[in-house]
């Protein structure tokens, strides 16, 4: 019976640029780069001032979008990772984009009624993951395995480039032709990642299997009964919680502060800068360092820069913690992936992923709402509210050193049964 472990010759290929694994991966980097992922956080606060004075809207109020695109995204992940897990790819990802980009491009319409603000951003929320790193990781994570880490990083680089570029794009044509014009143009950047993907994202095909190789499925009841699974959910939860709060409102923050838009702007875009940076350098160490004692360091990062954002007065500070956010918060997107595959096998991986997003999303929907409020009683950031959010952060970096060693591989690296299922049990 033919052994489903790769073979060292298939191994040593994925070291070359020919192995058509890297294509897929370039094509999922492309994709991931004008998703939501990239472009509804890093671009949102920019659009903060504009609304309030076309329309007078509160802080408070816009920043409930974001809590209702977030909560979506936490409701919509777990079925968008079962879809993953049944379907070719690019039955999932294709029409989520032309949805996606049709979402952007609508609020170029708001006529005042922010009901129609927030309708947008429910429709971004139900297809925003079938954009983004969650719909390309688990085609990616097929074609590799000596280098899984690294591809998992490369992909992810895609969400720091767009979050590079497309707060500069954005503030450019908000500031030349206007916040409804900026809309627009986003959502034509949204369809850049459809050719490629069309194209190039796949699965790898697998060898043919016998019933007794390919063992029963892990079951997702038992996973989300073990503590490895909240482990890794919870630090999610509240590391998203500071970080999409401060992300959020950072553009606003900083003009509070005298600082100028396009400064604002450029911080944001050195969120980008950092997380490319972060998520490179974090993707190698997966492969040679135990994750959680990685994950600790790149959380405390994370921490530091949201105390740098607390006491920021000036552009230099601003792009100093900005820059230090990005790269704890890039690096730690590599990590949570890598850990669900290391812990849990791959068979159920988009559907155990997306479970995690749901966790991001519950703690990112409800940090930048309570910024917001805070503002909104106070008139201002405060230094010692902005400091509160990084608390939840740093005891996500905590429980990190609570996770335990990695379960022994199942046989199959493809198909993770009841052997996986024990063998997560006696770890713990």
């Amino acid at each position: 019976m033919r052994n489903l472990l790769p073979s060292t010759q298939a191994l040593d290929s994925e070291n070359s640029l020919a192995y058509p694994g890297w294509r897929v991966t370039l094509a999922a980097f492309v994709g991931v780069m004008v998703s939501f992922a990239a472009m509804v956080p890093f671009t949102f606060s920019l659009f903060l001032l504009p609304l309030h004075e076309a329309f007078g809207w509160k802080r408070e109020a816009i920043s409930n979008a974001f809590a209702i695109t977030a909560l979506t995204v936490a409701a919509c992940s777990p079925t968008i990772g079962t879809l993953l897990d049944r379907l070719p790819p690019r039955r999932v990802i294709l029409p989520s984009i032309i949805v996606f980009a049709c979402g952007m491009a609508s609020l170029a319409f708001l006529r005042g009624h922010i009901a129609q603000f927030y309708a947008s951003y429910l429709l971004l929320g139900i297809v925003g993951n079938g954009t983004a790193q969650l719909a390309y990781s688990r085609a990616v994570l097929t074609w590799f395995e000596r280098n899984r880490g690294l591809a998992l990083a490369v992909v992810l680089t895609g969400s720091g480039t767009g979050s590079i570029l497309l707060p500069i794009i954005a503030q450019h044509v908000i500031a030349t032709h206007g916040w409804r014009a900026s809309y627009l143009t986003l959502g034509a950047l949204a369809l850049l990642g459809f050719p490629l993907t069309a194209l190039l994202v796949r699965n790898r095909k697998l060898p043919e299997t016998g019933p007794a190789q390919t063992g029963p499925s892990i079951r997702i009841l038992s996973v989300l009964k073990t503590r490895i699974f909240w482990f890794i959910a919870l630090p999610v939860t509240l590391s998203a919680f500071s970080l999409n709060a401060a992300i959020a409102h950072l553009a606003a923050l900083l003009t509070g502060r005298s600082i100028t838009p396009a400064s604002a702007a450029l911080a944001l875009s050195m969120l980008g800068v950092s997380g490319i940076l972060g998520r490179l350098i974090t993707g190698r160490l997966l492969d040679r360092l135990f994750a959680p004692y990685v994950s600790f360091a790149v959380l405390l990062v994370a921490g530091v820069g949201i105390l740098t954002i607390a006491y920021a007065t000036s552009a230099p500070v601003g792009i100093l913690g900005a820059f230090l956010m990005g790269f704890g918060s890039g690096s730690e997107a590599d990590v949570v992936p890598y850990l669900i595959a290391k812990y849990f096998g791959r068979t159920r991986f988009s559907t155990l992923y997306g479970l995690s997003w749901t966790a991001y999303a519950v703690g990112g929907a409800i940090g930048p709402v309570l910024l917001g409020h805070a503002f909104d009683q106070t008139g201002a950031y405060l230094p010692t509210t902005v400091l509160l959010f990084a608390l939840p952060l740093l005891l996500a970096a905590l429980l990190q050193l609570f996770l335990p060693q990695y379960p022994e591989e199942h046989p199959s690296v493809y198909h993770a049964g009841s052997t996986l299922a024990s063998s997560i049990e006696t770890a713990l």
